[in-house]
Formats: structure tokens, sequence, C-alpha cells
């Protein structure tokens, strides 16, 4: 019973595991080539599709940080834009103040004149009425000295009664 062995290795057995170990070395390679290949370019696409996303991502981080630059820059603009609209508006307001100040002052100026004018044809008119009265109360006086033959008391009571007659307003005013 010693004598017998528990494994033969006998011609077909190694036959056999040489067959066995030919078969799988070439189903390895068989399935590699169907399964590991493909897989392993799948995930090489895959991986070339992540860096070409992550260059894409770099792109757009460098675009979107250059139209933020952009933007703040226009942002800038604006407010200076902004500052020379309003200040451009001040400048035409105080030109407007001006403008109407001086029309004003020669409105003013047109109607003082307009009120001197009448001042003085009113001041005119009121010196040809008072030197009508004057010749009114000379007219009158000469009638009275002439109608009596007068000396000097009575030429002093004639004036005296005229100027009564005629009123202390006229001469006074």
């Amino acid at each position: 019973m010693f004598g017998e062995r528990l494994f033969g290795l006998d011609a077909q057995t190694l036959f056999d595991a040489a067959v066995l170990c030919i078969d799988m070395f070439v189903l390895f390679f068989f399935l590699s080539y169907m399964m590991f290949n493909p897989v392993r370019d799948l995930l090489n696409r895959r991986k070339a599709r992540i860096e070409n996303d992550k260059k894409q991502a770099e792109e757009d981080k460098l675009k979107a940080a250059k139209l933020k630059e952009e933007y703040e820059a226009r942002l800038k603009d604006v407010d200076k834009e902004a500052e020379n609209i309003l200040s451009e508006t001040r400048q035409k307001a105080l030109k407007n103040g001006d403008r109407i100040t001086t029309e004003a002052k020669e409105e003013a100026d047109r109607i003082i004149a307009h009120a001197k004018s009448e001042a003085e044809l009113e001041k005119k008119k009121i010196t040809d009425e008072v030197k009508k009265e004057i010749i009114e109360v000379a007219t009158l006086m000469a009638g009275k000295v002439a109608a009596a033959s007068v000396d000097k008391k009575t030429q002093e009571a004639l004036v005296d009664e005229t100027l009564r007659e005629i009123g202390d307003s006229t001469w006074l005013s």
C-alpha cells in the first residue's frame, strides 16, 4: 500500500497539465484582448475626457476672471462717466442760473428805465400844469392890479387874497 502513490505523475497527467497551462495562457490573452483592452481603452478615453474637462474648466475660469476684470473696469468707468454727467449737469445748471439771473437783471433794468421815463413824463406834465396855474395866477393878479390903482398896501392884500383863493397846497406841492 505504501508503494502506490496518492498522486501519480504520469505522462498523460503532465500532458494534460501542460495543455491546461497553454489553454489558460491562450484564454488569458484572448480575454485580455477581448475584455481588458476595451476596458483599458474605455478608461483611457474617460481619462482623456476628464483631462479635457479640466483644461476646459481652467480656460473657462480664466475667461471668467477676464470678464470679471472687464466688468469691474466698466463699473469704474460707469462711475467716472456718471460723475462726468453730474458735473456737466451742474455746469449747465449754473450756466442756466447765470443766464436767468442776467435776464432778470436786464428785465429789471428795462422796468426801472420805463418807470424813470414815466416819472419824467409825469414830472413834465406836472411842471406844465404848474406853469399854467402860475400864468392863471399872474393873469388874475394883473387883472386885479389893473382894476384898482393900487398902492403897496393894496398890492400886498391882493397877493394874499389870490394866494388864499389858489390855496396853500398848490404852492407847497
